[in-house]
């Protein structure tokens, strides 16, 4: 009997763990999406972390992505170890398009990566994450960009295009084919955004501090969403965000004063405060007819600590405000 009541108790203590709702939680790099009536968020961590909410306020943390760092990306990205970066979470032709990257922490050896599932309910029958491999690679000494902090848009024409980027020559983007998988053929490059970039080794990051692309559709316009400066630094990030738009998705992206991103342009969004030491990498999503902006920042009164952000976002003579 008491081996019964043990037991039981145990399975009680274990469901309430499995029941636990969070607020104030710790994650970088986010990006949300709704399924039904849960709020998904995606983001960084080893097999990508992955958090579910009904309210935007109350989370439980999900079983991650992957249970093990896919084979391509180990192979691809020496002493890679499954620790996944910026997540990209949209859903099109009835299946949810997961993109993210393997990379090398200051280096440009990195991957963009696919993966797929017809659900994000982890208690439905259907739920499975199928992984498609490689989408696009960077090499050291061969490209002046970074394949990390992917970002899926789909243009008016229902042309689909990944942005993407992080320092070196800074933000690009380049045309898909209609599986979402590769690159299309020929083969259309566009360079968004970037910053000046002292003399450095080709291999090198440089001091151009631009990354964590994302394209939003509102109106007439595009919105390009960058973050400035340095992220992962704890007391002393700076992480700011920055914004320019374009009535085209290729650009160019200007800012408030008319400058083109692609020349080191952006309009201030949001920066750090006495509150939060830094606030970047975000996504843009409309639930309910509103437009949210959803990111990390670190916490002035722990320590820096990275936690979500979400903000809903306002629109004033065409540009995007926080209040």
């Amino acid at each position: 009997m008491k081996k019964i009541l043990l037991l039981s108790l145990l399975a009680i203590s274990t469901l309430a763990q499995a029941q636990k709702l969070e607020t104030n939680i710790s994650v970088h790099d986010p990006v949300i999406i709704k399924q039904d009536s849960v709020y998904y968020i995606f983001c960084t961590g080893m097999g990508i972390s992955v958090w579910s909410s009904t309210n935007m306020k109350e989370w439980k943390k999900e079983k991650p992505v992957f249970d093990k760092a896919p084979q391509w990306a180990v192979d691809a990205v020496p002493g890679f170890k499954g620790h996944v970066w910026a997540p990209d979470i949209s859903f099109h032709n009835g299946m949810y398009y997961l993109y993210y990257a393997a990379s090398a922490f200051g280096k440009n050896t990195s991957c963009i990566g696919l993966a797929v599932n017809k659900t994000l309910d982890p208690r439905s029958t259907n739920y499975k994450w199928t992984d498609l491999g490689k989408v696009i690679q960077s090499v050291p000494n061969r490209d002046m960009w970074n394949a990390i902090d992917p970002n899926l848009i789909v243009d008016e024409n229902k042309t689909a295009w990944l942005d993407f980027g992080s320092f070196w020559d800074g933000i690009k983007l380049v045309k898909l084919d209609s599986s979402l998988q590769k690159v299309a053929q020929p083969e259309e490059w566009h360079s968004l955004a970037s910053r000046p970039r002292s003399s450095a080794a080709d291999s090198s990051a440089g001091d151009g501090a631009i990354e964590a692309p994302f394209i939003f559709k509102k109106g007439n316009y595009y919105y390009l969403f960058v973050s400035f400066d340095y992220c992962c630094r704890g007391p002393k990030s700076t992480y700011k965000m920055m914004v320019g738009r374009s009535e085209k998705i290729t650009g160019p992206y200007l800012d408030k004063d008319n400058k083109d991103m692609a020349l080191g342009g952006g309009s201030l969004l949001l920066q750090g405060d006495s509150n939060w030491y830094g606030v970047g990498h975000n996504a843009v999503a409309t639930f309910d007819n509103k437009d949210y902006l959803i990111f990390h920042g670190y916490d002035a009164h722990d320590n820096g600590k990275p936690k979500l952000r979400i903000e809903e976002l306002q629109w004033i003579s065409d540009w995007p405000a926080v209040k």
